[in-house]
């Protein structure tokens, strides 16, 4: 076997899996297209990702993954979903993301940082509370601010958000890029899905504003340009790459469109954006389709109608299934989640069921004994 990689280089060798071709997305190359979802872990002490994340992200560095994504993390401590949250505001914290960091390219493979404001998500107990659901004041819980006054369920109601607030979201998501860029991350993705800040401005199911914030999709989309433009200037053109997440659809009537998110998909293009990673839903309670690869043609219909690189989530479990995705060009690369979760070395394990001319240069020298043959 030879010398693990430097980080995020792709092989030497030629490969017959698309999966395993290197991709180049603004300054970065990575090894290959497979790729692990940014998975929240509620486990860090005042934003501070521990010993927990080391292991967890460390784990599957050394999985034959080609990226590595941390979990959503906040750009300030009222952004945080829950106390657990991990953040990036602070030097402590910059500090402990550039020991995994480098923990991770020692491994050979990329990692990425998901910026995000959780909006009227914000200043919930975490999952496997005794009592999910809204963190009272009185234990440490604070005020949402959403784009309007609509609380997400179970949720306390949001303050609606100020024009002196946003442009403090917007100087907030730059300089914890700064500190994502100081940290040493291949990626900064700007999380505006999933029913957080921004993908709250974005769907006219939680923006009621009458101001150049609401209305129209250009003015509900200002916010996340704004952030777009602002984390653009500070990675310079040789710094991180930048990804967007968008929720592509709603599914709920009235609710952002694919065709919404394909126009917005156009612009993020425009700025500087090097792909979209394509989720859904979030904002409400939503009857989804659920199935294996039910996300897959939201992504294909952004990718051919913005002509931007996209990238495939949701409920992806199988090395075939992700190779398929991406030979047959309806996405440029494939995150997995939950079979990330419970499989550290898929991306092993796919090399090797897929054939990868090359798969035995994924493998730690300390497992090598361990090689499928």
């Amino acid at each position: 076997m030879s010398a693990p990689q430097t980080a995020g280089e792709p092989a030497a060798e030629p490969t017959n899996v698309s999966l395993f071709q290197p991709i180049t997305l603004g300054s970065r190359t990575f090894r290959n297209r497979l790729w692990l979802s940014p998975m929240c872990q509620y486990s860090a002490e005042d934003g501070v990702p521990g010993q927990w994340h080391v292991v967890h992200l460390g784990a599957r560095a050394k999985g034959g993954f080609g990226l590595i994504f941390a979990e959503a993390t906040a750009i300030s401590p009222e952004a945080r979903i829950s106390l657990g949250d991990t953040g990036l505001w602070n030097d402590s914290q910059e500090q402990a993301w550039q020991d995994i960091v480098d923990f991770v390219h020692e491994r050979g493979a990329r990692i990425g940082i998901q910026l995000s404001h959780a909006g009227r998500k914000a200043s919930l107990r975490t999952p496997w509370h005794t009592e999910p659901g809204a963190l009272p004041i009185e234990d440490g819980g604070w005020t949402p601010l959403s784009a309007s006054p609509i609380a997400f369920p179970g949720s306390t109601e949001p303050t609606q958000a100020t024009g002196a607030q946003l442009q403090r979201i917007v100087e907030d998501f730059a300089a914890s890029a700064v500190r994502a860029r100081g940290a040493g991350f291949d990626v900064v993705e700007i999380q505006a899905g999933h029913g957080f800040l921004l993908h709250s401005f974005l769907s006219p199911l939680s923006n009621e504003r009458t101001d150049h914030y609401g209305g129209s999709l250009p003015n509900r989309a200002r916010l996340l340009l704004d952030v777009v433009d602002a984390v653009k200037e500070v990675l310079g053109a040789t710094g991180p790459s930048l990804f967007v997440r968008l929720s592509a659809t709603d599914w709920l009537e009235h609710g952002l469109t694919v065709h919404d998110s394909a126009e917005i998909s156009q612009w993020l293009r425009e700025r500087g954006v090097d792909l979209v990673d394509v989720s859904s839903g979030g904002l409400l309670p939503a009857e989804i389709p659920l199935g294996s690869g039910y996300q897959v043609p939201l992504a294909q219909h952004l990718r051919a109608k913005a002509e931007v690189p996209v990238a495939a989530v949701g409920l992806i479990t199988s090395p075939q299934e992700a190779e398929e995705i991406v030979a047959s060009g309806t996405a440029d690369a494939v995150f997995v989640g939950r079979a990330g979760l419970a499989d550290p070395s898929f991306g092993l394990r796919a090399a090797h069921e897929l054939g990868h001319q090359a798969a035995e240069q994924l493998w730690q020298k300390q497992y090598v004994r361990a090689i499928w043959k």
